[in-house]
């Protein structure tokens, strides 16, 4: 038996695009929203696209960059945070 489900052939109601209301492809990747092909538009310069609703591309365009110095800043400010502590039982143990 196998784990995946047909397209229209699974439990529940299909999803639907938050903009036009036709049959959902997937989310976007910013908002995670349903959208169908023609409301959203294709990331930029990036090694894998994904689909960007209208509404965000609106907002702040296809590139997901801010999002990734988003998640790099706060990797950073752990990694200092690590540092930090490692710095203060170094000097804790003189």
């Amino acid at each position: 038996m196998s784990s995946l489900v047909p397209a229209g052939g699974g439990e529940g109601p299909l999803a639907r695009c938050s903009h036009c209301g036709v049959t959902a492809v997937g989310p976007c990747a910013r908002c995670r929203s349903p959208v169908c092909g023609d409301c959203c538009e294709l990331t930029e310069g990036g090694a894998t696209t994904f689909a960007v609703c209208l509404r965000c591309a609106r907002k702040g365009g296809t590139s997901l960059a801010p999002g990734w110095v988003g998640l790099l800043g706060w990797l950073a400010l752990v990694m200092a945070g690590c540092v930090g502590v490692g710095v203060l039982l170094a000097l804790l143990r003189r």
